[in-house]
């Protein structure tokens, strides 16, 4: 959500017909009436102010592009690899970056702001990995259907609150959830990617185990260089 303030302009229609009024009704030939005609037209539009005051409304769909702040290029469409499951998972890995890396310019706390590019990071190298083996597609499903989309609404939750800047019971209460959680969510991506090497850890494992059994038989094992 963006805050958007429109300034009312009644307040200024307030000083053109006090001006009116005033050489309606008012002598305005002389030096101090036209003080006299000014300090009139500045108490009319604090009035006017007071009256009808600017207005604050909220734009949904992100910030609201401006003379300092271009509109977000769009993510281009990565090229079909040919197979629609990877495809479209490298469609959500592009709309699930793209909102982190806007929340990550949204939130001011540098704590946040590290785990954001974390999860970033480590998002793409699970996403990079299944796409290299797309064998190991389902390990994610949960990963990409529950775990991520719920970490970028508890993101977007935090940032809402965080925006209004007001401090409250159900405000503080609830950013400090959600602060906690961050931790929990951070460990447990670094997991997920780490389980997706697992089988290629027991791969080399045992493929060490057999080397050495074989040097070993050779009586070339228990040596290194520059070793008797």
């Amino acid at each position: 959500m963006a805050y958007v303030k429109k300034r009312s302009v009644l307040p200024v229609y307030f000083i053109g017909g006090t001006w009116l009024l005033w050489a309606l009704f008012l002598p305005l030939y002389r030096p101090t009436h036209y003080i006299m005609a000014a300090l009139a037209s500045f108490i009319a539009y604090n009035l006017g102010k007071m009256l009808f005051p600017d207005r604050g409304y909220e734009l949904s769909g992100g910030s609201v592009p401006g003379p300092a702040q271009a509109a977000p290029r769009p993510e281009a469409k990565p090229q079909s690899t040919g197979n629609p499951e990877i495809d479209a998972l490298l469609e959500e890995r592009g709309r699930a970056v793209s909102e982190m890396r806007r929340l990550n310019d949204s939130i001011k706390d540098e704590k946040i702001s590290a785990q954001i590019t974390h999860l970033e990071s480590t998002t793409g190298k699970i996403i990079d990995a299944v796409v290299e083996k797309p064998v190991k597609l389902p390990q994610i499903r949960k990963f990409m259907n529950y775990y991520l989309p719920t970490t970028l609404k508890l993101l977007n939750a935090y940032d809402r609150m965080d925006s209004t800047g007001v401090s409250g019971a159900n405000i503080d209460g609830t950013k400090n959830k959600i602060e906690d959680m961050l931790d929990t969510i951070c460990v447990a991506f670094t997991r997920q990617l780490d389980a997706l090497y697992g089988e290629e850890a027991l791969d080399i494992s045992a493929d060490i185990t057999v080397m050495e059994q074989m040097l070993a038989q050779e009586g070339l094992g228990g040596m290194t260089l520059g070793g008797s």
